[in-house]
């Protein structure tokens, strides 16, 4: 799993269906490349969005899954979280079609 930490297009772009059609050609790239740079496949991508800012409109043209909300809490380290209390929406999108059934299996396959 890899995580899309930031999308924005600015004001004033007028291109239709621009969001959605990027963020296709990304993860074209990010299933062919990864596994060139990192060795192994990447299953799923994922993004927060903060619903009290955004609607994730641009995700749900372009087929992501929500998967509901975070408890409230931002990456203040490698290892530590700390409590915010600005719940975000998290939103995937398989790359694979088995991502769910593979993660979800008890031991990952071999070249994971």
């Amino acid at each position: 799993m890899t995580q899309n930490s930031r999308f924005l297009l600015l004001p004033g772009v007028a291109c239709p269906n621009l969001a959605s059609r990027l963020l296709k050609l990304a993860a074209q790239r990010l299933r062919e490349d990864f596994p060139r740079v990192h060795g192994h496949p990447v299953l799923l991508v994922e993004t927060f969005v903060d619903p009290t800012r955004y609607r994730g409109a641009c995700y749900q043209a372009a087929n992501w899954e929500p998967l509901g909300r975070t408890a409230g809490y931002a990456r203040a380290g490698r290892d530590y979280y700390e409590k915010h209390d600005r719940p975000k929406e998290i939103w995937v999108q398989p790359l694979a079609p088995d991502a769910a059934a593979t993660l979800a299996a008890p031991t990952l396959p071999a070249d994971l």
